[in-house]
């Protein structure tokens, strides 16, 4: 059961909550059949507030202000998880306003789409006052991420819900495992849109056009997800640093990566980060490094700062360690 910690009524308005995700190894060479590792990050975050008033349903979030019967496309995901909520607890669509607040950037590969739904199937099924189950919450953030990204890994999802690490390989269970490592992740955003399905088929026609370069590389990121696993269950941050730096040098090598991304990792590396590289999809969006304490991670943030990032976030890093 989905315990509520993160819907509450306070003077008749209904709260849900979620947090953001950040890939920290494995993508692209997820898509042939290559581990991946997940990680809920808890310095971005979305707040739903939903609370009653007559009339037709409004909605106030980053791509619309006003009736939800007015909404753009955009957001069809959203919209459709919301009638169809109402619809199964055989309630009329009229009398309250949703309200949506983020720190999570969308398309930039940090899960937002997906913090954004269950952040507000949390606080429809609290509104209602109906029991959510974690099994429902993912059949509802499943149903909002198909319809925004057609067919989604389900990776978003799982890892927001849970807020567990997660282990994955495409086709098989996730798996999820303990964060033993002790230290900070900082995301930097070049405040440009991720391109993930140009990146994808570049990627393709690389390893097409390429067949021993191509599988020489994916081969190499399956290693690196592998040792990467290893590391953060031994606690080894320096390990893991180098990893994540070798990762960048392969996925720039694919074509995934772009000028302003490697601007920002070599920026990281030089102002001591242990290791950095793109998340998420790439030529854009976001990057990530790792640092071993908070002074550490606040050197490296304020230098991407200056370096024009648009924006960055820290988060101390394990299941047992987030900053909540």
């Amino acid at each position: 059961m989905d315990n509520k910690i993160n819907c509450k009524i306070d003077n008749g308005i209904s709260v849900g909550t979620a947090i953001g995700k950040v890939i920290l190894i494995g993508e692209h060479s997820v898509v042939y059949g290559k581990p991946a590792i997940a990680v809920p990050f808890h310095a971005a975050k979305v707040k739903t507030t939903i609370y009653g008033r007559k009339g037709p349903v409004g909605i106030d979030c980053f791509y619309h202000k006003g009736p939800l019967t007015d909404a753009p496309r955009v957001i069809d995901g959203l919209t459709q998880v919301i009638k169809g909520i109402v619809h199964s607890f055989s309630e009329e669509l009229e009398d309250f306003s949703i309200s949506i607040e983020s720190t999570i950037p969308p398309e930039r590969g940090m899960g937002s789409s997906a913090a954004v739904a269950i952040a507000t199937i949390r606080g429809l099924y609290d509104f209602f006052g109906r029991m959510l189950t974690h099994e429902e919450l993912l059949k509802w953030a499943n149903m909002s991420e198909k319809i925004v990204h057609g067919n989604p890994s389900g990776i978003d999802a799982a890892v927001i819900s849970r807020e567990k690490t997660l282990f994955y390989i495409k086709g098989e269970p996730f798996m999820p495992f303990e964060f033993n490592l002790n230290a900070y992740l900082i995301v930097g955003d070049t405040g440009r849109k991720g391109k993930t399905k140009d990146a994808v088929e570049g990627v393709r026609k690389y390893v097409e056009t390429n067949p021993r370069k191509g599988k020489y590389y994916i081969e190499e990121l399956e290693r690196i997800a592998m040792e990467a696993k290893d590391s953060i269950e031994s606690n080894d941050p320096e390990r893991l640093g180098r990893l994540m730096t070798e990762a960048h040098i392969i996925l720039d090598r694919l074509g995934v990566s772009d000028d302003g991304l490697n601007a920002l990792v070599s920026k990281a590396l030089d102002s001591g980060a242990l290791g950095a590289k793109l998340t998420g999809g790439g030529k854009g969006g976001c990057m990530i490094a790792l640092a071993s304490n908070k002074e550490e991670a606040d050197n490296i943030s304020k230098s991407l700062l200056d370096s024009g990032a648009k924006n960055t976030w820290i988060s101390r890093l394990g299941d047992d360690l987030v900053d909540k």
